[in-house]
């Protein structure tokens, strides 16, 4: 396997973290978007707000879901939407909080892509994450007293890097995974993070049913058979084009050692159908208006 792809979803990121008083409308001040070139054999992306700057080079898709707080899923448009890639560098107004970014981003988008779009809802396959049978095995990670202060005031630091060796992504405030050499081993993690982050290698969302809230370190291992054809699953997702004989080993179903390791945990993955919402994108500029 030559080249890793992974897009992480960051809408679980903007949480209320106070900036200072609210602005009547939730616009950037200024917002600069050039064109960014798709991760290649080596990635590096990533998302950071510190202070009053927003700056992050994602896959439009990326971008609306963090602008709409939804998951790849569920967003219904073009296939391009994961492939155009974009370095978006914006300043945020004095007096905002971290849950207005959000609304921040669908303002920019709809101006400068000329976004329209309407919701909908309809039955999806999913996971469906539970504690299992016999309880928890994993004890939960205690606080870090030690936490930075940039996190204790709500800024968001997060990225990925990567290549054909695997991936390593920071989530911020403590919260990190590696996904290589065929063990995913996780620091501070959440239940909804894991349910968010492995969904990426699988053919349906999780949805976190577990009821759990605190944060765990732990570490899942899968045979190397599993471990390539989750990597190519998140390639796929990604928009990325892969030869037939890569897509091949997506024939063997579900990865089975995953599953098992996952039970290891004293948590199960069941296979079901729920409701969810999701976007349709109506319209949408491959391109965005002049800055």
């Amino acid at each position: 396997m030559q080249r890793t792809f992974l897009i992480l979803n960051f809408a679980v990121l903007f949480t209320s973290g106070t900036l200072a008083q609210p602005p009547a409308t939730p616009t950037f001040d200024v917002a600069s978007i050039r064109p960014a070139q798709q991760p290649g054999a080596a990635v590096n992306l990533g998302l950071r707000i510190d202070g009053a700057q927003f700056h992050a080079i994602l896959a439009l898709k990326d971008f609306i879901a963090s602008a709409y707080r939804v998951k790849f899923y569920q967003i219904s448009g073009p296939d391009w939407l994961a492939s155009e890639w974009f370095d978006i560098a914006a300043t945020v107004p004095e007096g905002s909080t971290l849950g207005q970014v959000p609304e921040m981003l669908r303002n920019l988008l709809a101006e400068r892509f000329q976004m329209k779009l309407h919701r909908d809802k309809k039955d999806f396959p999913v996971y469906v994450l539970e504690v299992g049978k016999g309880g928890l095995k994993m004890h939960e990670t205690p606080p870090d007293a030690n936490a930075s202060h940039s996190d204790q005031e709500g800024g968001v630091n997060v990225g990925v890097s990567g290549s054909g060796q695997g991936v390593s992504v920071n989530l911020g405030r403590g919260s990190s995974y590696t996904f290589a050499n065929n063990r995913f081993e996780a620091k501070k993690l959440t239940m909804t993070q894991l349910a968010n982050q492995i969904e990426r290698f699988l053919d349906r969302p999780i949805v976190d049913m577990t009821g759990l809230n605190g944060q765990y370190d732990f570490a899942l291992d899968i045979t190397e058979e599993d471990y390539r054809a989750m990597l190519i699953r998140a390639a796929v997702s990604a928009g990325v084009v892969l030869p037939p004989q890569a897509l091949r080993l997506l024939d063997n179903g579900e990865p089975v050692s995953l599953f098992g390791a996952v039970e290891k945990l004293g948590l199960k993955m069941e296979g079901r159908k729920a409701p969810l919402d999701f976007l349709v994108i109506d319209e949408m500029q491959k391109q965005p208006t002049e800055n």
